[in-house]
């Protein structure tokens, strides 16, 4: 029972911290500093959420219901499409993604929508929390919830770091050139994995 907390922890930790939508948003909103408490805490939030479905047993409803799979790739395919999309545009047009001194935020409600998209969207997040977070914490009976517990703190220090960690590059990211470089790189990933969501669908 007591290695199970550090063991949810490290597996929890482990699933996070490739690169990814969710990760490349937080990323950019932490470099911006633009609603990063609400966009960590929401990040950290959706995990502890769906590890704790995954924990109580409802991953086997997903297995159940195997159209919720093709589903999710499709829509989150498309989105991440647009997503990528808008990134290279933001490149190409140079000095779209700096925020100058003064000048105003992206709307709230507007940042929380495509966070809350990429990380609901994404397949991905119910195979590593629902299902195979879920489907570990069989191996500790009895202390299935301080596995859980583990994972979602991992999930909490994990977005809060990186968001808040972004602003050690504040001042390689005060370059525009460095913010073509960043909406490139987005870009990209955005469209690989919207790619595979979509092929794989």
């Amino acid at each position: 029972m007591e290695s199970a907390f550090p063991a949810g922890f490290g597996l929890g930790l482990s699933l996070i911290l490739a690169i990814g939508a969710q990760n490349a948003f937080v990323l950019r909103q932490g470099l911006r500093n633009e609603h990063l408490f609400a966009v960590c805490a929401a990040c950290a939030l959706s995990d502890m959420l769906l590890i704790t479905l995954g924990v109580s047993g409802f991953g086997t409803i997903l297995k159940l219901a195997p159209w919720i799979d093709p589903a999710l790739r499709l829509g989150g395919g498309a989105f991440l499409v647009w997503y990528g999309t808008r990134s290279f545009l933001s490149a190409f047009r140079g000095g779209g993604a700096l925020v100058a001194a003064g000048a105003a935020p992206a709307p709230f409600a507007t940042t929380m929508v495509t966070c809350l998209t990429l990380t609901w969207m994404n397949p991905h997040v119910y195979l590593d929390t629902v299902v195979f977070l879920g489907t570990l914490s069989t191996r500790f009976p009895g202390a299935e919830t301080l596995f859980g517990a583990g994972a979602a703190t991992a999930s909490l220090a994990f977005f809060f770091t990186l968001g808040y960690g972004a602003r050690l590059l504040a001042p390689v990211f005060s370059r525009p050139v460095s913010w073509r470089i960043l909406d490139m790189i987005v870009g990209t990933t955005m469209w690989v994995l919207a790619f595979g969501l979509i092929l794989g669908a």
